[in-house]
């Protein structure tokens, strides 16, 4: 490990004893006094970290870490043992880390090391922030990188996926190897299949030659599947197949292509909330979810805002070859205020514009879009239970048909109601359970029992019940009235025979 790290003297003994230690770990150190220049120190020396040996709410050791802050440079410091509530100091300060003194020199050592290796990946990957959330995420692309294992990013549009899974990659031990992406929501299913696969010459109208598709270009690398959510039943069984057998056939290919490549799968939705749905395979979303990182949308971390801005405005800088006006306290107050729909790239790109747009003065609040001050609308889709879609063909003719047949059984049911009115008990409102316990059903009067044919097949509905779990007693019960005669049961139940059989087979009824 090497890199240059700043140590104040405030507590001489605390800095003798780090700055040997970490002299030994391999580190250039370089001691100051509080009463330094910060600003010139920061610029001159450029540390890759400044450790704060004490006197932390000093005005010294504050401005030091304001000044470290506006250059991302992290900072990590001795906290005294008297104080009440070290983590809540720390924050309040802005140390990135603290250690509670007496600190052993060789726990400082580890600290400094995996806050300079932490640093160094937030500048290769571009993922910046010093919210628990996005260091929760920093030490999960650590822990998957060395293996091979898939690995599942969630997170809504702008967030960074495609940042997490060249991480992964530029991490792991295929890093020498490609890093292929592809954007399933981007292609039909005929061409997505051909993109994955690749195609044999003359196997459809257009092939006019053999096409290697992105998992054999990937070989022994990475292969990244933007929007997977997006992708077609279809497709999600042959790409199941490839990741449980590692072996797969080009589009009107007989050749069996082995492949060793790493899947990264991405979704802005979530795919546990697309299995329930039917829109998503069961099967190949546990194989896809073997590692998981979700990552946070922008309005969760705000106090992440602002070093995003500084990091963008010296990147932007550096691009246009030119210097920035700068962004008043107020202005800076919206922005981190901002709800932010799109994320880290939204963020990107208003400050890209700022560099075009900005007058010859610090932006102020009344420079900065209206829709940005005054919260916007939030127009990019949101992580919800259930997300609202378009069906067509035979998925719209089974939605129709199940309608109907609900319909028919609902006037049924009203029939039979308004032909027998005396068969039917009354419950006693006054006696009802607390609804957390309540229980809905008809009761039957003894002399009736026997002209009904019932036989203790009374369907009672309690409070927790689906529509499916009442269908499904429903027929249980008609089964063992007409002691297993399917058909009996169907008329009994007022649907046809086919549709019963359906159900069954839904039901797993046998």
């Amino acid at each position: 490990m090497t890199g240059r790290i700043l140590i104040t003297m405030d507590d001489l003994e605390a800095a003798v004893r780090s700055n040997a230690q970490l002299e030994n770990a391999g580190f250039r150190t370089v001691i100051i006094s509080s009463q330094d220049d910060s600003a010139k120190l920061l610029r001159s020396e450029e540390p890759d970290l400044v450790l704060l040996t004490g006197a932390l709410q000093e005005s010294p050791a504050t401005t030091l870490l304001r000044l470290a802050r506006d250059r991302s440079i992290s900072t990590l410091g001795l906290v005294e043992p008297t104080a009440p509530d070290s983590a809540e100091l720390a924050r309040r300060i802005g140390l990135t880390a603290w250690l509670r003194k007496p600190a052993d020199p060789a726990e400082v050592a580890a600290t400094v090391s995996q806050l300079v290796e932490r640093r160094r990946l937030q500048t290769h990957t571009g993922i910046l922030g010093e919210s628990p959330a996005i260091q929760e995420v920093l030490v999960k692309i650590e822990q998957m990188a060395p293996v091979s294992s898939t690995v599942l990013v969630e997170g809504e549009s702008g967030t960074g996926k495609e940042l997490v899974a060249h991480a992964i990659h530029e991490l792991s031990p295929r890093r020498d190897h490609p890093f292929i992406a592809v954007n399933c929501s981007a292609l039909p299913e005929t061409l997505l299949e051909s993109e994955l696969f690749g195609h044999e010459k003359g196997s459809f109208t257009g092939a006019a030659e053999r096409r290697l598709g992105r998992f054999e270009l990937a070989h022994r690398g990475t292969l990244f599947l933007d929007e997977v959510g997006e992708m077609p039943l279809t497709t999600q069984v042959k790409l199941l197949r490839v990741l449980e057998s590692r072996a797969f056939f080009r589009v009107g290919g007989s050749e069996s292509i082995r492949t060793d490549v790493r899947v990264i799968a991405a979704t802005n939705r979530s795919l546990k909330e697309q299995v329930s749905l039917g829109e998503f395979r069961d099967d190949l979303f546990y194989r896809l979810n073997v590692l998981y990182v979700y990552l946070p949308p922008l309005r969760e971390r705000k106090g992440d805002i602002p070093i995003l801005i500084r990091h963008f405005v010296t990147e932007l800088s550096e691009t246009h070859a030119r210097p920035f006006p700068g962004i008043s306290p107020g202005a800076m107050e919206i922005l981190v205020n901002a709800d932010w729909p799109g994320n880290v790239r939204q963020l990107r790109n208003l400050i890209d514009s700022m560099f075009v747009l900005a007058p010859d003065r610090e932006v102020r609040g009344s420079d900065i879009p209206a829709d940005i001050r005054e919260g916007g609308t939030r127009l990019l889709p949101m992580r919800v239970p259930q997300q609202r879609r378009e069906v067509q063909g035979k998925e719209l003719e089974f939605i129709f048909r199940s309608l109907v047949e609900l319909k028919l059984q609902v006037e049924d049911l009203r029939r039979r109601v308004e032909e027998a009115p005396a068969r039917v008990g009354v419950i006693d409102v006054g006696r009802a359970q607390p609804a957390e316990y309540e229980e809905i059903h008809a009761v039957v009067p003894e002399p009736e029992l026997e002209s009904l044919q019932v036989k203790e097949e009374e369907v009672v509905y309690k409070a927790g019940m689906t529509m499916a779990d009442v269908e499904r007693a429903a027929i249980e019960a008609a089964l063992r009235e007409t002691e297993g005669n399917r058909r009996q049961a169907a008329e009994r139940l007022g649907i046809g025979e086919r549709t019963l059989y359906r159900k069954l087979k839904d039901y797993q009824m046998g």
